[in-house]
């Protein structure tokens, strides 16, 4: 009988009450069936987990996998369809899908091992290189770019205004300005959260992206996460720039362009943050914003 982590209990809870206390009562369960019905060993270590799933490290005979239980919500059957399109190139590789769609079985990689052990300008480096390796041409049914930006252009406005006008007037103007205009239909593969949590190595002296929340577009968008998510290791704005143009150059994008998205997500993530009651990422988006704006 496994242990569902603390971290993922208190997340649940806060987010969703009781219906997320009786999912996280159900976990144990779940993943025994899944492990009766694939055949595994669940490993004497404790799960791991993030805010929305759970990771149980497991066997098949010498096999070594990871069980992945996600709360549900909108999102997997892209996950899925992403992941199938990379094929192991760049990100995890995906074994097995439960037919219920919540469960993945996965390659395993080193859970204990993720770009954020890498000092910030050699993780920007390997972000970019990883990056250019999962823009790939994008299949079928995924959410795009386009309606991500469309959404953000009509609701931004009435976020802020809700949460006491957070964003100053010029940086949302700005960001508005450069959702509506920026291209948005590369119509290539991105992975929409490649932070450094979500980047582990892979045993063999590479890196490979996990967890993706999968989206049709450019690219560019893509460098918003790495940013932020660093920004207190980059302490000047000047830093922040450095940063940018390091992972836009080693994935071959225009580092004008990848500023802008960065500024539109920053914007979007600040008010989410807020609107979520995190304290720490509405100030780094706020430095993202006012370095790049």
């Amino acid at each position: 009988m496994i242990t569902v982590p603390p971290a993922l209990v208190r997340w649940r809870t806060g987010q969703s009450g009781d219906v997320g206390r009786r999912w996280l009562d159900g976990l144990p369960a779940r993943v025994a069936a899944l492990c009766a019905a694939w055949d595994l060993v669940v490993e004497d270590t404790p799960p791991l987990a993030g805010a929305l799933a759970l990771v149980v490290l497991v066997r098949r005979g010498e096999e070594r996998l990871a069980l992945r239980v996600r709360w549900p919500e909108p999102g997997q059957d892209a996950e899925v369809a992403a992941l199938r399109a990379w094929d192991g190139r760049g990100a995890v590789r995906l074994v097995a899908v439960d037919p219920a769609g919540d469960a993945l079985l996965l390659e395993r990689l080193d859970p204990h091992r993720t770009l954020r052990d890498l000092p910030v300008e050699r993780a920007a480096v390997v972000t970019g290189r990883l990056l250019a390796e999962l823009s790939v041409p994008a299949p079928p049914g995924l959410p795009t770019l386009a309606a991500s930006a469309a959404a953000f252009v009509a609701g931004v406005a009435a976020r802020d205004t809700a949460l006491g006008g957070p964003v100053p007037a010029r940086a949302l103007a700005r960001a508005r300005e450069l959702a509506a205009t920026l291209p948005t239909d590369a119509g290539l593969l991105v992975h929409g959260d490649l932070h450094g949590g979500n980047v582990l190595a892979d045993g063999a002296g590479g890196w490979r992206a996990v967890d993706p929340k999968p989206l049709v577009g450019d690219p560019a968008v893509a460098l918003a996460e790495p940013l932020w998510t660093r920004a207190d290791d980059a302490p000047s704005a000047a830093d922040l720039r450095r940063v940018l143009r390091l992972v836009a150059d080693a994935a071959g994008l225009d580092p004008d362009q990848a500023a802008g998205w960065t500024v539109v997500r920053a914007v979007d993530h600040w008010l989410w943050g807020l609107e979520h009651g995190l304290t720490e990422d509405p100030v780094r988006c706020a430095r993202l914003v006012d370095a790049l704006a």
